[in-house]
């Protein structure tokens, strides 16, 4: 292992319970109805991608762009006002790697307004070598793109990496991206298939670098 790549929503923060809420929120605003379950299948997968399949299916009339801006105005309003801790054994799994002179990367499909809001939030921005956005590669998650350009600035071959997700997508363009992966059961994250995981563990703490 020579990089260590973090999702971050379900394995940084326990942010899709937030995610789910203000998702539902913002089809209730617009019009429509719809409940976490219509919601899991778009778990790891980018905004754009998202609210564009939403839109499609429910006939909005505002833009993808209007519907991202007042959805992710609620979001980042609901993070700065909350109690957020990140997930237990996050920080002490950080401490570790940083110890051992892993480079380490997030890699999230969020934007990066919030990808940067949560980890300003924890004190942790520093902590990483490099950021990417699922918005801000050709694909989003499941293509594999977000991890091979997260692998390409921290100058690690991706056949070195492993990644730690919470949800099949993301588990896909790990996969995709010829790397290890850990597969998080995030309880909040919905019900998720990780059978593509190479390892699952129910707890972060569980996380064993000896064993990658």
């Amino acid at each position: 292992m020579k990089a260590f790549l973090f999702d971050m929503d379900g394995v940084i923060i326990d942010s899709e319970p937030l995610h789910f809420d203000v998702d539902i929120e913002t089809v209730a605003g617009l019009g429509a109805v719809i409940d976490q379950h219509g919601l899991e299948p778009y778990v790891g997968i980018t905004n754009p991608e998202m609210w564009k399949a939403l839109r499609e299916q429910f006939g909005f009339k505002p833009s993808v762009a209007e519907i991202i801006e007042l959805q992710m105005n609620r979001k980042l309003a609901v993070l700065g006002a909350s109690a957020y801790e990140p997930i237990d054994g996050i920080r002490e799994l950080i401490d570790t790697l940083k110890e051992q002179g892993i480079p380490m990367a997030v890699a999230s499909s969020s934007p990066r307004v919030f990808i940067e809001g949560v980890l300003n939030k924890f004190g942790l921005l520093e902590e990483f070598g490099c950021i990417v956005s699922g918005e801000e590669v050709p694909q989003g998650k499941p293509a594999p793109d977000v991890y091979l350009e997260a692998a390409r600035q921290l100058g690690a071959a991706p056949d070195t990496c492993v990644v730690l997700e919470d949800s099949r997508n993301g588990l896909r363009a790990a996969k995709a991206a010829g790397m290890r992966a850990i597969g998080f059961r995030n309880p909040n994250s919905g019900n998720q298939d990780l059978s593509e995981a190479d390892w699952i563990v129910e707890r972060i703490r569980e996380i064993r670098l000896d064993e990658l």
